[in-house]
């Protein structure tokens, strides 16, 4: 039987993101967490019921929205708006931002502390065992297909890998091959060179007894 699904909220870049699954792993490997998130306080369970519905209404999938923003989770969200104003600016808007809510934390602890009191059992109540179980098997439907996917691209690394080796392989054995050919040229260019070496030094010793002969015979003729 499908595991009761649990919605987890964290924030990774510039997005805050939401998804619905059975636990905190399979929430962390739906993110793509390189490391405990929930251990460190930037991930957590959430009772949020807007948070609740979109998430338990896409199963399995990631949903974001602009980080630090307040508005819906969905599929498709947009970049923060003041990302280009630096973090300067951005930090005196968050230094102004604290000092207006310090202002207002009166007011608004009573409002917050209202909301609150909706647990997550009081979300949970809306979707009926059925609905539950349709969720949670619509997540493990995502959960088949995002590890078809991973596999699809890993096998596609290892091709790229294999082709690569080849291309490599092939390039090194012509090289091999090249440079053998080459050693065998320069050994039988060097021994014409040597055989040549020993015609010449042979040519020049029958010229040098010739010519002295000749030259002997030169002055006797002088004479």
């Amino acid at each position: 039987m499908p595991k009761k699904l649990k919605s987890y909220q964290t924030s990774l870049g510039f997005y805050d993101q939401a998804i619905a699954a059975p636990s905190m792993k399979a929430a962390l490997q739906a993110w793509g967490a390189s490391s405990n998130l929930f251990h460190q306080g930037a991930a957590k369970e959430t009772d949020d019921p807007d948070i609740v519905a979109a998430t338990m209404a896409k199963p399995g999938v990631v949903l974001r929205r602009p980080v630090g923003s307040d508005g819906p989770f969905t599929e498709s969200a947009e970049l923060p708006t003041d990302l280009g104003e630096g973090e300067a600016r951005s930090g005196s808007k968050r230094k102004s931002r604290s000092k207006s809510n310090s202002k207002s934390n009166s007011k608004s602890k009573s409002r917050s502390n209202k909301r609150a009191v909706k647990p997550a059992a009081k979300a949970s109540r809306r979707i009926d065992d059925q609905a539950a179980r349709k969720a949670a098997a619509a997540f493990e439907k995502e959960e088949r297909r995002r590890e078809a996917e991973r596999r699809k691209e890993e096998a596609a690394r290892a091709r790229e890998r294999a082709r690569r080796e080849k291309a490599v392989a092939t390039a090194q054995a012509a090289l091999d091959r090249a440079r053998r050919e080459h050693e065998a040229r320069a050994e039988e260019i060097e021994a014409e060179r040597t055989a040549l070496d020993e015609r010449a030094e042979a040519e020049q010793g029958r010229w040098d007894k010739q010519r002295m002969k000749l030259e002997q015979a030169l002055r006797r003729a002088r004479e």
